[in-house]
């Protein structure tokens, strides 16, 4: 159910796919080799890449400049190192935000020997070019997104979330089988509802993991959980 609003899909079966034996992605938006231009990203919000990473294996050291990276692991473990000095291991609950700006150089492997690592990659446009490049991490007490909406990133690091340099919130939620939750986004900004896995019900649309809906502003968007289920919300100018 929706109030005074249209809802665009996004149909996670037409997504795009990399699959290079190690590792198995869905692109939610154009990304390297696949090119589609009705997915050229959503106001600037430009990458949702949904990783199936193979036991030790990754993404050796390459470079990024001027974009926010977020990575949020779904399941298994990721190990990070990067050209300022600073590594760690990604977990569920954990959130990576880094910080490209003039330039940065990073590697990324799945951390288990034994199993797959799941992830989003997501890439945000800044809204300031030419910051000092920056990484972030944090732990998030899956308490605090368990039938609720938890702040992940906001450009003034609110409610202990992490510091964007973009206009841009995002929140995640674990929603129950039954239970109902509101997206509501102010008049001036614009939704993009990600299922991360699950499977919900959105102004009677059923969508499973991979799907997407966006909307303008000003309204409230229910969400219903057709079983249990993982979103990500953003809040876009």
């Amino acid at each position: 159910m929706t109030v005074q609003t249209q809802l665009k899909v996004w149909d996670g079966s037409t997504r795009g796919r990399t699959e290079i034996g190690w590792l198995n992605r869905a692109h939610s938006f154009s990304f390297g080799r696949y090119f589609d231009p009705d997915r050229m990203g959503f106001r600037s919000l430009r990458v949702i890449n949904d990783d199936v990473i193979k036991a030790s294996r990754g993404f050796g050291i390459h470079p990024h400049s001027e974009m926010e990276i977020l990575t949020w692991v779904l399941d298994g473990k990721i190990v990070h190192e990067d050209s300022t000095g600073k590594s760690g291991e990604i977990v569920p609950g954990d959130l990576q935000l880094m910080s490209a700006g003039t330039g940065i150089r990073h590697s990324e492997f799945n951390g288990l020997d034994d199993a797959p690592t799941h992830l989003l990659q997501i890439w945000i446009e800044p809204s300031v070019a030419g910051v000092e490049p920056g990484y972030q991490q944090a732990s998030f007490d899956v308490a605090g997104r368990t039938d609720q909406w938890q702040l992940l990133v906001s450009p003034e690091a609110r409610d202990g979330s992490l510091k964007i340099h973009a206009e841009a919130e995002v929140s995640v939620a674990v929603l129950s089988t039954g239970r109902e939750l509101d997206a509501v986004i102010s008049a001036d900004r614009h939704g993009y509802l990600h299922v991360a896995r699950g499977k919900v019900e959105v102004d009677g649309r059923e969508l499973s993991s991979g799907d997407a809906v966006s909307f303008s502003g000003g309204s409230t968007v229910l969400i219903r959980g057709l079983e249990a289920s993982e979103l990500m919300l953003f809040d876009l100018e």
